[in-house]
């Protein structure tokens, strides 16, 4: 059973991968076996984690960039082929928007949220399905949030835009079948270093509060999402797709008390 955890001969691209959730799922896709092209913006933070790949054994290219700009998109998907020959696996991990109550969201923040958080995710997964389609298929892990299937008071952008990333996961799972299996990670409060930025604007004991308000009385963390998306990407995972996986420590809603004032 554990071999089919493996991921052997693979590559797969991940963006947003250079710290937090897409360095932890870099690793754990080299622990299994496979190359990775790595891409965020910052190539400093790429490098470590590049690193942290070769020490498994792996090939890791580094290719910083903006997954906003289409064009970069192709042009990585394009480097992919060159430089390791095939596609297998795409992880969407880049993404995310900072939420304001509805009254406050102009529609110039919702549309570029929803390019980053959908447009951008689709563009790739058009661009590498092709290749997939040259060998024996694939998968799409798209990391979405629990806050796009709750309905979260003061998240409009971001639970709208990551409820159409959810959608859309259920949609290209029916559209790609048979050959490309396309799922997607629902992470809850996960401990990450854009958590921590927005926690420190909050009260004091916010951390706490976000763990009493979970079932497993902790907060997520990078490792669990990696674990989820490996199982995903593995045929372990071959009679799974257009699935939602809430990775949330069974947390039913929201795990903070919302400060948006009643009208």
């Amino acid at each position: 059973m554990l071999e089919k955890f493996r991921l052997d001969g693979q590559v797969a691209i991940i963006t947003g991968a250079g710290r937090g959730i897409g360095a932890a799922i870099a690793t754990a896709y080299a622990e299994a076996g496979a190359d990775v092209v790595l891409t965020a913006h910052t190539e400093a933070a790429l490098d470590e984690v590049a690193t942290a790949v070769r020490a498994h054994g792996q090939r890791a290219v580094v290719a910083p960039g903006d997954v906003n700009d289409l064009d970069f998109l192709v042009a990585l998907v394009d480097r992919t082929i060159a430089e390791l020959g095939r596609v297998d696996l795409v992880v969407n991990n880049a993404g995310g928007s900072m939420s304001q109550p509805n009254l406050d969201t102009e529609p110039r923040k919702i549309e570029a949220s929803f390019h980053f958080n959908v447009t951008a995710p689709l563009e790739l997964v058009r661009r590498a399905v092709p290749h997939m389609l040259e060998r024996d298929g694939g998968a799409v892990v798209n990391i979405g949030s629990v806050a796009g299937v709750n309905a979260n008071r003061g998240s409009l952008t971001h639970s709208v835009t990551k409820g159409a990333l959810a959608q859309m996961t259920r949609v290209m799972a029916s559209d790609l079948a048979p050959r490309v299996r396309v799922n997607a990670v629902l992470p809850g409060a996960i401990a990450t270093e854009s958590l921590r930025w927005w926690l420190d604007e909050k009260a004091s004991g916010a951390r706490e509060v976000m763990a009493a308000n979970t079932p497993m009385r902790r907060n997520d963390t990078p490792d669990d999402i990696a674990a989820a998306v490996l199982y995903l990407s593995s045929l372990a995972a071959a009679w799974v797709t257009g699935k939602l996986i809430e990775v949330d420590g069974g947390a039913l809603g929201a795990v903070l008390l919302d400060e948006t004032p009643d009208l």
